[in-house]
Protein backbone atom coordinates (compact mmCIF):
# COMPACT_ATOMS: atom_id res chain seq x y z
CA UNK A 1 0.00 0.00 0.00
CA UNK A 2 1.47 3.27 -1.05
CA UNK A 3 0.90 5.93 1.61
CA UNK A 4 2.69 8.68 -0.13
CA UNK A 5 1.03 11.02 -2.60
CA UNK A 6 2.74 13.00 -5.24
CA UNK A 7 2.85 16.74 -4.84
CA UNK A 8 0.64 17.25 -7.85
CA UNK A 9 -2.28 15.31 -6.34
CA UNK A 10 -4.56 17.26 -4.00
CA UNK A 11 -7.50 16.21 -1.90
CA UNK A 12 -10.62 18.24 -2.64
CA UNK A 13 -12.86 18.78 0.37
CA UNK A 14 -14.84 21.49 2.13
CA UNK A 15 -13.13 23.39 4.88
CA UNK A 16 -14.66 23.82 8.31
CA UNK A 17 -15.28 27.51 7.60
CA UNK A 18 -17.21 26.73 4.41
CA UNK A 19 -19.40 24.21 6.23
CA UNK A 20 -20.06 26.68 9.06
CA UNK A 21 -21.07 29.38 6.57
CA UNK A 22 -23.57 27.02 4.92
CA UNK A 23 -25.03 26.05 8.32
CA UNK A 24 -25.41 29.73 9.29
CA UNK A 25 -27.13 30.55 5.99
CA UNK A 26 -29.52 27.61 6.43
CA UNK A 27 -30.25 28.75 9.99
CA UNK A 28 -31.06 32.27 8.83
CA UNK A 29 -33.35 30.98 6.07
CA UNK A 30 -35.19 28.66 8.44
CA UNK A 31 -35.62 31.51 10.95
CA UNK A 32 -37.34 33.49 8.21
CA UNK A 33 -39.51 30.68 6.80
CA UNK A 34 -40.71 28.78 9.92
CA UNK A 35 -42.66 31.68 11.50
CA UNK A 36 -44.54 32.15 8.23
CA UNK A 37 -45.75 28.54 8.39
CA UNK A 38 -46.75 28.96 12.03
CA UNK A 39 -48.70 32.11 11.19
CA UNK A 40 -50.39 30.34 8.28
CA UNK A 41 -51.58 27.50 10.53
CA UNK A 42 -53.00 30.01 13.03
CA UNK A 43 -54.79 31.83 10.22
CA UNK A 44 -56.24 28.53 9.01
CA UNK A 45 -57.44 27.75 12.56
CA UNK A 46 -59.06 31.19 12.82
CA UNK A 47 -60.78 30.70 9.48
CA UNK A 48 -62.06 27.31 10.65
CA UNK A 49 -63.53 28.87 13.79
CA UNK A 50 -65.12 31.71 11.78
CA UNK A 51 -66.72 29.21 9.40
CA UNK A 52 -67.99 27.08 12.25
CA UNK A 53 -69.41 30.12 14.07
CA UNK A 54 -71.13 31.25 10.90
CA UNK A 55 -72.70 27.82 10.43
CA UNK A 56 -73.77 27.61 14.08
CA UNK A 57 -75.24 31.10 14.04
CA UNK A 58 -77.19 30.20 10.90
CA UNK A 59 -78.57 27.11 12.63
CA UNK A 60 -79.47 29.21 15.70
CA UNK A 61 -81.26 31.77 13.55
CA UNK A 62 -83.25 29.01 11.84
CA UNK A 63 -84.12 27.59 15.26
CA UNK A 64 -85.30 31.05 16.43
CA UNK A 65 -87.47 31.51 13.34
CA UNK A 66 -89.15 28.11 13.68
CA UNK A 67 -89.37 27.79 17.48
CA UNK A 68 -89.84 31.55 18.23
CA UNK A 69 -87.34 31.37 21.10
CA UNK A 70 -83.67 30.80 21.89
CA UNK A 71 -82.49 27.27 22.73
CA UNK A 72 -81.90 26.49 26.40
CA UNK A 73 -78.15 25.96 26.17
CA UNK A 74 -77.52 26.25 29.90
CA UNK A 75 -79.69 23.24 30.72
CA UNK A 76 -79.52 21.08 27.61
CA UNK A 77 -76.26 22.23 25.99
CA UNK A 78 -76.45 21.12 22.30
CA UNK A 79 -78.99 18.31 22.87
CA UNK A 80 -82.04 20.30 21.81
CA UNK A 81 -80.52 21.43 18.49
CA UNK A 82 -79.16 17.95 17.73
CA UNK A 83 -82.42 16.15 18.59
CA UNK A 84 -84.45 18.56 16.46
CA UNK A 85 -82.04 18.14 13.49
CA UNK A 86 -80.71 21.70 13.46
CA UNK A 87 -77.24 20.20 14.00
CA UNK A 88 -75.92 16.72 13.26
CA UNK A 89 -73.79 16.64 16.43
CA UNK A 90 -72.46 18.87 19.19
CA UNK A 91 -69.87 21.14 17.55
CA UNK A 92 -66.28 20.83 18.70
CA UNK A 93 -64.46 24.13 19.17
CA UNK A 94 -61.24 23.74 17.14
CA UNK A 95 -59.39 26.24 19.35
CA UNK A 96 -59.61 24.17 22.53
CA UNK A 97 -61.29 20.88 21.56
CA UNK A 98 -64.36 21.30 23.77
CA UNK A 99 -68.12 21.22 23.11
CA UNK A 100 -69.40 22.65 26.41
CA UNK A 101 -71.33 25.94 26.59
CA UNK A 102 -71.26 28.48 29.43
CA UNK A 103 -72.24 32.10 30.05
CA UNK A 104 -68.60 33.16 30.56
CA UNK A 105 -65.28 31.85 29.23
CA UNK A 106 -63.57 29.45 31.62
CA UNK A 107 -61.35 26.38 31.64
CA UNK A 108 -62.79 23.46 29.66
CA UNK A 109 -65.44 25.66 28.00
CA UNK A 110 -65.62 25.60 24.23
CA UNK A 111 -68.47 28.02 23.58
CA UNK A 112 -69.92 31.09 25.30
CA UNK A 113 -73.60 31.98 25.10
CA UNK A 114 -73.65 35.67 25.97
CA UNK A 115 -76.39 38.29 26.25
CA UNK A 116 -75.58 41.11 23.81
CA UNK A 117 -77.30 43.62 26.11
CA UNK A 118 -80.44 44.11 24.06
CA UNK A 119 -82.23 40.92 25.08
CA UNK A 120 -80.63 38.81 22.35
CA UNK A 121 -77.90 36.26 22.78
CA UNK A 122 -74.84 35.53 20.64
CA UNK A 123 -72.61 32.47 20.44
CA UNK A 124 -68.84 32.93 20.81
CA UNK A 125 -65.89 30.53 20.65
CA UNK A 126 -63.34 30.58 23.47
CA UNK A 127 -59.59 30.39 22.96
CA UNK A 128 -57.18 27.86 24.50
CA UNK A 129 -56.47 30.02 27.54
CA UNK A 130 -60.25 30.40 28.13
CA UNK A 131 -59.98 34.12 28.82
CA UNK A 132 -60.52 35.30 25.25
CA UNK A 133 -63.65 35.03 23.18
CA UNK A 134 -63.31 34.57 19.45
CA UNK A 135 -65.74 36.83 17.62
CA UNK A 136 -66.27 37.09 13.88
Amino acid sequence: MNRSMSRTQTIRAFTLIEILIVVVILGILSAIVIPQFTDASQQAMDASVRNQLQTLRGSLELYRQVEMRDPDFMVQQWTELVNMDYLTSAPLNPLNGNVDIALNPAADIGWVWRDKGNGTFMLFATDQDATVEFVE
